[in-house]
């Protein structure tokens, strides 16, 4: 049986802009794929500018695939009545590596604790729901030292195992560094290190 758990959900492009309407006050949603924590402030200032008449934006974000790190933030909403009802729709669509807004727009009418977090849950869910959603490999990368007499081998078990190379430096002494998915990780260093002509290395 195939193993997937070397697998996670991301978004494959921002989402576009939704609008959920409650009691007159408006809820604009988005979602953004990440890769670090450094992207986040500059666009949530990008969504302050564009509705600066927005009294709130609040916003998750996850980042990980194995080791997972999340912030939820309510931005003057009463305590986890925004952040975290958006948060756990990131866990509803089981995706990381994402950033979630909604950016209100007050209406002149109070929603109450519940109402904002169904208001803030429904804007997130739907920012989500039209988003293309892709499935991406997690994979470990190594480095291989071989002497050029060894290429053909090299070659067929890279094939075998699926594995991308990344870059290669062909002379007399080659160097690949390629990458494989998670899974087939322990298969590729136990095949090669039986090559005692070929050495191979884990790279962070």
């Amino acid at each position: 049986m195939e193993d997937r758990s070397d697998t996670y959900k991301t978004l494959a492009k921002p989402s576009e802009e939704i609008l959920f309407k409650e009691k007159k006050s408006k809820f604009f949603g988005y979602a953004f794929p990440i890769q670090n924590e450094d992207e986040v402030k500059p666009i949530i200032e990008l969504l302050k500018k564009k509705h600066h008449t927005a009294g709130h934006v609040c916003y998750a974000w996850q980042l990980g695939t194995e080791i997972i790190r999340y912030r939820a933030n309510d931005d003057g909403e009463p305590n986890n009545s925004a952040g975290l009802p958006i948060y756990g729709q990131i866990q509803a669509f089981d995706v990381t590596n994402v950033l979630v807004a909604v950016a209100r727009i007050f209406g002149g009418t109070k929603l109450g604790v519940g109402g904002l977090i169904s208001a803030y849950r429904t804007g997130a869910q739907m920012a989500l729901a039209i988003s293309k959603i892709e499935e991406r490999l997690i994979e470990d990368t190594f480095q291989l030292s071989f002497e050029y007499a060894e290429m053909d081998k090299v070659m067929r078990v890279l094939k075998q195992r699926q594995c991308e190379i990344i870059s290669q430096q062909m002379e007399m002494d080659c160097k690949f560094i390629v990458s494989v998915r998670k899974s087939e990780a322990n298969n590729l260093l136990q095949t090669f290190e039986g090559f005692h002509k070929i050495a191979i290395k884990k790279v962070d």
